[in-house]
């Protein structure tokens, strides 16, 4: 008798591979285009191209502490080589920027803070593959004893069957217990599916003997055909191609196995019918590639516009000066993850890409840390011009030539706030000199001046006047600089009589009430003429309320944490998230009047 495998449909088997059991999605067909074995795979290489390094070690990690981690062999690798490939540029990064500051090559020495925690997983999950591949090769091999002995059944169906069998029965309890049998090494499951289907192929030649049972069969095999061809149908308006193909192969593989043989006027029409259902399906293959081409294209364009924005950072058009660099580099820590968050690009120019991204992110640090380089020369030349203006003020601080002196620390003061940054190291110790010098200076100045001149009704006088400019301000525009220019007017003026000391509580009073009409709090106003005392006391405050804000914001972050996801998008954590941004305002503002009452500015 002739069987399924032998008809018309031989031509399927002729160019057919290997029906792989552990790999069900390469099953065999001639007259569809097959997908790529390896498509899979090449979608889980995508997905690894669009992983951080942070990300990839957590989803590591994840794998190695599921049940069976070493199932996830190819995923865990990808992740394994993409971290590897983060931790070797970030080392490279390293060694230029060593190289650029003009050290020696072999001098080199840094370890990736990341490092030993790649390590420790990769240890780890090779111990558990070990331990999975020893469980898979004695499931294998029990699994091949089973298969073996269903084949002995099979055989013995057609050669030793006593009177009575049910052979319809048997064969189908044989055929399923087969489709459901485990694997096997992949070594022995090529003979041992040639043994079977030979068996098989033995078992239906013997059923020409048997012609009841035999079109028994055939209807059973052709209501299993009908059933694939109509899942095959639905197939084709499946709105995911991948898995419209994944399914296909499926088919196939049941087609082949489990749907063999039909009576002869059903066989090629049947074939013809799933032939022609699985060619459609196939060709919206080409709709697949397109939408993956496109995105990956349009990532292609982002990436490109990221790394074509790094550049322009990286040569800015103006002298640039520290506020641009370090605006620049938070910007480009941005871009970097921007980059690193965008999906894969052409596999043809995603090394080409990422090798522009990795040589402009180089010279964008080159030129940064050249600029700190020549930095640090001109913060000595500042020093040096600052120390000649501590060494004036000092022997000049008792002089008591008023018309020379109080004009020549003016200037001073002046020239002070010209004279750039110095090394950090040196702005609190150098500013502490050059205030204790002026302050000893104005104090004498004011003590003496005050004594001598008895002018404290016409103080009183000024002030009077300069409440009343203060109570016509309103919360116009320039109205806060307007209130800074009062204040620092107020603060130029000297004591008033004891009966008139009043004034300053309304003044205060009034202050407030303009503060709170412009929205603005006290310790955030620029202000110059305070005494010593003045400026310690202000700087005192100003510390107390950034060390209170710093709770607050750390006390707000905390009760989101309570939250899954926190976002501004949520209605309930909305008005938080402002907050949190309003009290972040106002502590950088609070931090910057500190650092310019600590460098004299």
């Amino acid at each position: 008798m002739t069987t399924e495998n032998n008809l018309s449909e031989n031509e399927e088997n002729k160019n057919s591979n290997e029906v792989s059991q552990q790999e069900t999605s390469e099953v065999p067909t001639s007259h569809t285009e097959t997908p790529p074995a390896d498509e899979a795979e090449h979608t889980e290489e995508e997905h690894a191209d669009d992983i951080s390094l942070a990300d990839a070690l957590k989803e590591m990690e994840t794998i190695i502490n599921t049940a069976n981690a070493g199932e996830n062999f190819k995923r865990f690798n990808l992740l394994k080589e993409k971290a590897s490939h983060y931790i070797h540029d970030e080392v490279e990064d390293k060694k230029h920027e060593h190289e650029e500051g003009g050290n020696a090559p072999e001098n080199f020495s840094y370890e990736h803070p990341l490092q030993s925690k790649l390590s420790a997983l990769i240890n780890i999950f090779r111990e558990k593959h070990d331990t999975y591949q020893k469980s898979q090769d004695e499931e294998q091999k029990k699994n091949l004893d089973h298969r073996q002995n269903i084949i002995e059944r099979l055989k013995n169906l057609y050669t030793n069957s006593e009177p009575g069998t049910n052979l319809f029965k048997s064969i189908r309890e044989i055929k399923e217990e087969w489709s459901k049998a485990g694997q096997v090494a992949k070594s022995e499951f090529k003979i041992l599916n040639n043994n079977y289907f030979h068996h098989l192929n033995q078992f239906y030649q013997m059923l020409d003997l048997n012609k009841e049972f035999l079109e028994q069969e055939f209807s059973h095999n052709l209501e299993k055909r009908q059933h694939i061809i109509a899942r095959a149908k639905e197939l084709e308006s499946e709105p995911v191609i991948q898995k419209a193909l994944n399914e296909l192969q499926y088919l196939h593989k049941l087609w082949k196995e489990e749907a063999e043989p039909v009576a002869e006027e059903f066989r090629e029409k049947t074939w013809e019918e799933f032939k022609e259902i699985s060619n459609k399906i196939h060709e919206r293959k080409s709709e697949l590639s397109a939408a993956i081409e496109g995105e990956q294209n349009d990532n292609l364009e982002k990436k490109n516009q990221i790394i074509a924005e790094i550049k322009k950072l990286s040569e800015p058009s103006e002298t640039p000066n520290h506020n641009y660099w370090q605006n620049s580099i938070k910007r480009v820590e941005d871009l970097r993850t921007e980059f690193l968050k965008t999906g894969s690009v052409p596999r043809k120019l995603s090394n080409q890409n990422w090798n522009d991204f990795k040589t402009i992110l180089r010279s964008f640090n080159t030129t940064k840390n050249n600029y700190y380089k020549s930095l640090k020369g001109s913060q000595q030349s500042n020093l040096e011009e600052k120390l000649k203006l501590i060494q004036t003020a000092q022997d000049n601080m008792n002089n008591e030539e008023w018309d020379i002196t109080v004009p020549l620390f003016k200037k001073l003061q002046e020239d002070w706030k010209k004279v750039g940054h110095v090394p950090k190291s040196m702005t609190n110790k150098i500013w502490d000199e050059f205030r204790d010098a002026c302050n000893t200076f104005f104090n004498n100045y004011r003590e003496k001046n005050n004594a001598s001149n008895d002018n404290w009704k016409e103080n009183y006088k000024h002030k009077k006047e300069i409440l009343e400019d203060l109570k016509t301000v309103s919360n116009d525009e320039g109205s806060i600089e307007k209130i800074e220019a009062i204040k620092t007017a107020w603060n130029n003026i000297g004591k008033v009589p004891r009966d008139k000391i009043a004034i300053n509580t309304e003044f205060n009073r009034t202050l407030r009430e303009k503060l709170k009409l412009n929205k603005i709090n006290e310790l955030e106003l620029k202000e110059e003429g305070l005494t010593e005392n003045q400026l310690t006391d202000k700087a005192r405050k100003i510390k107390s309320q950034i060390s209170d804000l710093e709770g607050e914001i750390v006390k707000l972050e905390n009760n989101l944490s309570f939250f899954k996801n926190p976002s501004k998008e949520n209605p309930l954590l909305r008005d938080t998230f402002n907050t949190i941004d309003e009290k972040k305002a106002h502590l950088e503002t609070l931090r910057q009047n500190l650092h310019n009452i600590i460098a004299g500015e």
